[in-house]
């Protein structure tokens, strides 16, 4: 079932890659290779939607989600009755992730989405004093998560705009079933190489290729931001 078919989210993709079109090195290291304005652009990104949605390798790489700390986007949420930070969900299938993760000390809302499997460490252990806020189950199909009935349940919870921070393999499974609506990519002032360093659309490729429509670009200090639209 396509993005069309259901009811579902705005979905923004929020990426940062070398100017070689990486997204990390060879080693899946964290990508600290953007700049503090790239780091402003991306926080104001997250302050306009209900939820923040990340793959678990890129919480294991960065050990943290950024959260809103302007002052003046704290004040547009309020205005706009959102929460003061977005919902952050970590999307795993198996559900491992290390409990000591700084993560869990931060003053966010916290959501995992994971297979039935994946949720019974945590269901089962709810005398941690980390642990999420809720935790969504879905089915998979063909190795991935079936999002129809995810995007049914984000629509309940009232999930409307919805930032996807990677990595790559996420952002290619949902691109796959056309549910991505813009994408905003940063191109860093730096070459990466490797034929095995994840792009910002990893895994073994699409189908198809997926048209895009540029929407705007604008070169900043060294680094360029490109706002698309999917389609």
């Amino acid at each position: 079932m396509t993005g069309s078919a259901v009811d579902r989210p705005h979905i923004t993709a929020i990426l940062a890659m070398s100017a070689d079109g990486k997204i990390s090195d060879v080693g899946r290291s964290p990508a600290r290779f953007g700049s503090a304005i790239d780091k402003s652009h991306l926080e104001q990104q997250i302050a306009k939607v209900d939820a923040v949605l990340f793959g678990a390798g890129t919480l294991r790489a960065y050990g943290t989600t950024l959260s809103i700390s302007d002052s003046q986007l704290l004040r547009q949420r309020q205005q706009q009755h959102y929460q003061p930070q977005p919902v952050q969900i970590v999307v795993s299938q198996t559900g491992y992730l290390e409990a000591s993760c700084r993560f869990f000390q931060q003053p966010v809302p916290r959501w995992l989405l994971t297979t039935p499997e994946g949720a019974m460490p945590w269901e089962n252990e709810r005398e941690l004093i980390p642990k999420f806020d809720r935790i969504l189950t879905a089915p998979t199909h063909e190795g991935g998560f079936y999002w129809s009935g995810i995007f049914v349940q984000f629509a309940q919870l009232k999930i409307k705009r919805l930032a996807l921070l990677g990595g790559g393999a996420l952002v290619a499974s949902l691109l796959a079933g056309d549910w991505i609506d813009e994408l905003w990519l940063t191109v860093c002032p730096v070459l990466l190489g490797g034929a095995t360093a994840p792009t910002p659309v990893d895994g073994l490729g699409l189908s198809l290729p997926k048209s895009l429509t540029l929407l705007s670009a604008h070169p900043v200090g060294q680094e360029v931001f490109l706002h698309y639209r999917l389609g």
